[in-house]
């Protein structure tokens, strides 16, 4: 027994016992997951691409943790990720497909491609209603005028088109429901390419 075990409270220490020695492929599994969360994080700060990640995983991988390589890539794909990035991911989870021997490229493509659509779709949906509402603005005087409390009385502030957009309730609202159902298509596309890395 180490002697930092001896400080250990009697349960822990019986616990500690019950636990034992880790065996080999439990010790080569926290290695290869540590060394795979360096590359990955070189990955993520754009040190490497997905052609050096296929090159680095291609000899050294073994079916489980290319799949938990994928799994940490998909769980870093935001809905917020700028196009470049998910472009990149996506290739990086890809690449690693393909070194499986059971691959199931098209289907992770397919949900990756649908990723891809709904920011897409987001974006110009969000542009439209923007744009639709800006014209309204722009149209009505009325609606660039804001009413500010200034000590005793209240001041008439003459807004931007822009800022006047940001003050009408219905863009709030817009926002707030396109967000929302939008977040909820990602969690569900997410979930359905998780279960198509095997």
């Amino acid at each position: 027994m180490a002697d930092w075990e001896k400080d250990l409270p009697p349960i822990a220490r019986g616990r500690l016992l019950r636990i034992g020695e880790l065996t080999r492929e439990e010790k080569a599994n926290i290695a290869d997951s540590e060394r795979m969360g360096s590359l990955l994080s070189q990955f993520h700060q754009g040190q490497i691409g997905p052609e050096s990640l296929w090159k680095r995983l291609k000899d050294e991988a073994r079916p489980s943790l290319l799949r938990e390589t994928q799994m940490r890539l998909v769980n870093s794909l935001s809905f917020a990720s700028t196009p470049a990035d998910l472009q990149r991911k996506s290739d990086g989870i890809i690449a690693i497909e393909t070194l499986k021997e059971d691959q199931n490229t098209p289907a992770v493509e397919l949900r990756l491609d649908l990723i891809e659509d709904l920011q897409r779709r987001y974006r110009a949906e969000i542009e439209q209603a923007y744009n639709g509402i800006r014209d309204e603005v722009e149209r009505d005087p009325q609606l660039k005028l804001k009413q500010v409390q200034q000590g005793q009385s209240t001041v008439m502030v003459q807004l931007t088109v822009d800022g006047a957009v940001e003050q009408i309730p219905q863009w709030r609202d817009f926002l707030s429901e396109h967000e929302k159902r939008y977040t909820q298509e990602f969690a569900a596309v997410l979930e359905r390419l998780r279960s198509e890395l095997r």
